[in-house]
């Protein structure tokens, strides 16, 4: 079930109804079964594998509370462990395994004999398996006890907000909230409400919209201009965050209505001025699950210089296999990769050139400098991410240097034009929606959107309301477009 649906706004109002007229105790109960039936709206045998690890895990998180053996306790863990990434092995990286292996035999004279799995990647596995895996190791650490409801706990992996693509919570945050009565806030359904409303306008309004112009630039990446793929590129940028930042803001707030507090996921990431800020701001709920169970246990800021930027590198390469098994997410994660060691090791030397050159002294201009340089990276990776393959990847990123060129050609003319083939209006509202959205983000940089909202009279509020709904309306694009990151 997509939230940018009719039956999603159905089962919203329908579910969010009835947890407030249910007595406390029978309210997790309603919850777990709306979110069996959002995840099986999907495909409903796809249900038997999440059942599968959350019987695993919570039986491990069982033992793990009770085992007092070190090594007993270990081997509880890593079987929990290998339950949930050996799932994702199989349904995610088993064929992309085995494409590599056919290549590596094929180029020595032998044929792989070992067959393919005809099967399909059940939604969202990616995202609820590190939610498991999250419970179980912070159990192990002893920062979290273990749920002995067994709904609850079921619960806490299928809550359907935040289900199919994060954010991905840990136990700390969420359990504890299922154990809670929450009354109904009238405050909080509004906040709710405009936080979705606002991720139903990034989602299709921007994010579909700009996937119009996208499509045709990386679906046919030959056929087109050094213009047209830059045009291209930098929708594709601000598509991806429309739209997984889209679903986040209907998650948060979906859940905020009901009284569960979901972490923030985004904080405007192309804000950033260096490539560590953009990760702080981008996906928050995974970048810090990768610094918490992988970063820091491979030694974190704790090693010397040479280890730590080895184990950045790892970071990034292991996140962009989690992104997918093909090699262009594989590059797309060791780009990151190479920019925050680059950037590391190059800091003091970059500094001393600014200093230099006096850009230290006016803050504005080197701030803004650096955010159009970070910008430009996170772009650069995006297209090895977006693009069919890697093959299209370097082709699109070379024809890029010729950008310039056309400018020129085109000034001597007279004549600018895009170079895709679509209507004129598009591009403007296209070029709108980005425009609108970047100054929401400038008046965040100094307040409070939903302060700012509050602050005003009823009536103006109410029009405020109104006009994005028509807006949504009359300008979205509702073609039952998924959310890319329902992919993974």
């Amino acid at each position: 079930m997509l939230f940018n649906s009719i039956e999603f706004v159905i089962f919203f109002i329908l579910v969010t109804g009835l947890y407030f007229m249910l007595p406390h105790r029978f309210r997790w109960f309603l919850l777990l079964v709306a979110s069996c039936f959002f995840y099986m709206f999907f495909k409903p045998v796809y249900i038997l594998i999440l059942g599968f690890t959350i019987v695993i895990d919570y039986y491990a998180g069982i033992l793990l509370e009770n085992e007092p053996s070190k090594k007993k306790k270990k081997n509880y863990l890593i079987m929990s462990l290998v339950a949930n990434i050996g799932v994702l092995a199989v349904f995610k990286y088993f064929n992309f395994i085995n494409d590599n292996i056919s290549d590596v035999a094929t180029y020595f004279g032998y044929k792989n004999q070992i067959p393919y799995l005809n099967i399909l990647l059940p939604i969202g596995l990616s995202f609820h398996t590190f939610q498991a895996m999250s419970y179980t190791i912070e159990v192990y650490r002893g920062h979290q006890k273990a749920e002995r409801n067994f709904g609850i706990y079921s619960l806490y992996v299928m809550f359907y907000p935040q289900l199919v693509a994060g954010p991905i919570e840990r136990p700390q945050n969420m359990l504890h909230q299922f154990h809670e009565e929450h009354k109904f806030d009238y405050k909080a359904a509004v906040s709710g409400l405009r936080l979705m409303l606002w991720g139903m306008f990034k989602k299709a309004v921007i994010a579909d919209r700009l996937a119009q112009v996208s499509d045709i630039v990386f679906d046919n990446p030959y056929q087109q201009s050094s213009m047209a793929i830059l045009i291209g590129c930098i929708f594709f940028t601000f598509q991806i965050y429309c739209d997984f930042s889209g679903y986040s803001d209907i998650a948060i707030g979906s859940a905020r209505i009901m009284g569960f507090k979901l972490m923030r996921n985004f904080d405007r990431p192309y804000s950033a001025t260096r490539i560590s800020e953009f990760w702080r701001r981008w996906h928050i709920s995974l970048s810090t699950w990768f610094k918490d169970y992988l970063y820091i246990p491979l030694g974190g800021n704790r090693v010397p210089m040479v280890r730590k930027q080895i184990n950045l590198l790892v970071v990034f390469l292991v996140s962009g296999l989690w992104h997918g098994a093909d090699w262009k997410f594989i590059i797309w994660g060791g780009l990151h990769g190479f920019y925050q060691v680059f950037g590391n090791v190059t800091e003091s030397a970059r500094l001393k050139i600014r200093q230099a050159i006096g850009l230290e002294k006016i803050k504005w201009l080197n701030d803004n400098l650096q955010r159009i340089i970070t910008f430009g990276l996170v772009l650069v990776a995006w297209v090895f991410f977006r693009a069919d393959n890697s093959k299209n990847a370097i082709y699109m990123i070379g024809r890029l240097s010729g950008v310039v060129n056309e400018i020129k050609i085109m000034a001597s003319k007279g004549a600018f034009s895009s170079g895709i083939a679509i209507e004129t209006y598009k591009m403007i509202l296209c070029c709108l929606s980005i425009i609108s959205m970047e100054a929401v983000h400038y008046l965040q940089r100094k307040h409070s959107i939903s302060q700012l909202i509050d602050s005003k009279p009823l009536v103006v509020r109410w029009v405020i309301y109104y006009s994005v709904v028509m807006i949504i309306m009359y300008f979205g694009v509702f073609s039952s477009r998924e959310f890319i990151y329902f992919q993974f």
